[in-house]
């Protein structure tokens, strides 16, 4: 069956075609670093890591652009209650880095690029000019707004009627705009904030021309996937095709992908309403692995109510897969090299059926819970082989094999580190750990082997220079 994926601009599941054969542009929507990441923000990026680790898996070359918006009206406001706005962009870092500390240890794979607003302002502006010089944006002392109307499809995303949107939706209210529904593009700097100067003064961009112009610097005019949360569908993503289409005539992305809400008591969970947890007071409880566990064990796309009992739940369950693996790689340095009999070949042939629902699963829309729930068959089996007086060493290590190959592909265990992170990111920070050194670079060197054994990473320096390292058990 081939991969079948929801798409929110459908609301249909479509099989999964893209662009350019078994390459994949996939951009997805990141954080207004001004404060810590919450648990919702987890979500997000937990989402589309095993999006893109599952494509990758399947043998797609993916592509993942993930932008940094680090200018906006609340990090301007955070610098402000600091003492001064003009360090946003500092400020803004600050939180970037506490963010990739938390995604780190979640085992969410780093996107290849991660513009930032700061960075694109000459793509941002060329990209406002095209739309001025199209008719479909106009200026307002400074202003520069989106004619909504000159967009027929407008709301195509959303499913929202046009006088829907005018009647109650969440619009900036403005009144220079020509129509209610009109977004800004461009707006005139107020005079205790940051700018970047432009054609039309001095300014910064409004929300949502960002990744409009940053995703197609890097993935083209027309993307392959882009992804987010729901609450971005409006007004975020809508206005996102309309000034990406507007500007280029071109669909803008094939693949439109939302993952639910985390929910506290079946309200969505957000820093507006103050019922939020954060990722570092969560992971005082629980491993991030536990946690990376417990939001793939519900369907991306469903919401997840959290509570204390579904963790406690989810690191049982992670346990006895654990123990599965431990078990059989124990057994398999001993085991009988002896030939198989009939009942070890059925035994394999049932272990392949189990791969074979892992992949089904995946295949239909990332079905995670699912495909977990045939992890979990594959170790029953292999709790009871290894009850036989002799287990077979070729049983034990298939069993072993697509135990920790079809959990590497979601990254919940055995691939990931105590703190989350898979060996291919524990590569890159003992070898970028390794140019420090060589760069006598001691300060950045000693804060990466800090790092490490957070992580529950074991550097073992050689006397030839190499370094080795291993898991803490």
């Amino acid at each position: 069956m081939p991969l079948r994926v929801y798409n929110t601009l459908s609301r249909e599941k479509e099989e999964f075609r893209p662009l350019h054969g078994k390459k994949v542009g996939m951009y997805v929507c990141g954080v207004t670093p001004y404060d810590l990441c919450h648990l919702g923000h987890a979500r997000a990026y937990v989402t589309f890591d095993m999006v893109r680790r599952y494509l990758e898996f399947s043998g797609y070359d993916v592509k993942h652009v993930q932008n940094f918006t680090d200018v906006d009206d609340k990090i301007i406001n955070k610098a402000r209650k600091e003492g001064d706005p003009f360090k946003a962009t500092e400020i803004a870092q600050r939180f970037i880095d506490e963010y990739f500390n938390e995604m780190d240890a979640l085992g969410i794979k780093r996107a290849h690029v991660y513009p930032k607003v700061s960075e694109h302002m000459k793509e941002i502006i060329a990209l406002v000019e095209k739309l001025l010089a199209k008719g479909i944006a106009y200026e307002v002392d400074g202003n520069i707004f989106y004619d909504v109307s000159k967009f027929p499809t407008y709301g195509k995303l959303s499913k929202q009627p046009m006088d829907q949107i005018k009647a109650g939706a969440r619009i900036e209210v403005d009144e220079r705009k020509r129509n209610p529904v009109d977004f800004a593009l461009w707006k005139k700097a107020k005079p205790d904030e940051p700018y970047w100067e432009s054609p039309w003064g001095k300014g910064r961009p409004g929300w949502h021309i960002e990744c409009s112009a940053m995703s197609m610097k890097y993935l083209g005019e027309t993307l392959d996937i882009h992804g987010g949360g729901m609450d971005l569908i409006f007004p975020h993503h809508e206005n996102e095709i309309a000034q990406s289409e507007g500007a280029t005539g071109k669909q803008f992305s094939k693949y439109w992908i939302h993952n639910g809400f985390i929910t506290i008591d079946q309200e969505k969970m957000s820093k507006s309403l103050g019922n939020f947890f954060t990722i570092r007071d969560v992971m005082k409880k629980y491993s991030a692995e536990t946690i990376r566990f417990f939001l793939l064990s519900t369907h991306y796309h469903s919401p997840i109510d959290f509570s204390d009992a579904l963790l406690v739940n989810a690191a049982n369950s992670l346990a006895k897969l654990h123990n599965a693996i431990d078990n059989l790689e124990a057994v398999e340095k001993t085991a009988s090299k002896a030939k198989m009999g009939e009942m070890e070949k059925a035994l394999l042939d049932d272990v392949k059926e189990d791969r074979e629902k892992f992949i089904a699963a995946m295949d239909d829309d990332f079905n995670t819970p699912l495909a977990i729930s045939a992890l979990f068959e594959i170790a029953k089996k292999a709790n009871q082989q290894l009850m036989e007086p002799e287990p077979k060493k070729e049983v034990v290590a298939a069993m072993l094999k697509e135990l920790i190959e079809l959990g590497g592909a979601l990254n919940i265990y055995k691939a990931a580190a105590k703190g989350g992170m898979g060996d291919e990111e524990i590569d890159g920070l003992v070898n970028e750990r390794q140019a420090a050194r060589k760069a006598k670079d001691f300060k950045r060197s000693d804060e990466l082997r800090a790092k490490l054994k957070e992580l529950g990473i074991i550097l073992e320096d050689q006397k030839d220079g190499t370094v080795r390292w291993k898991r803490a058990r």
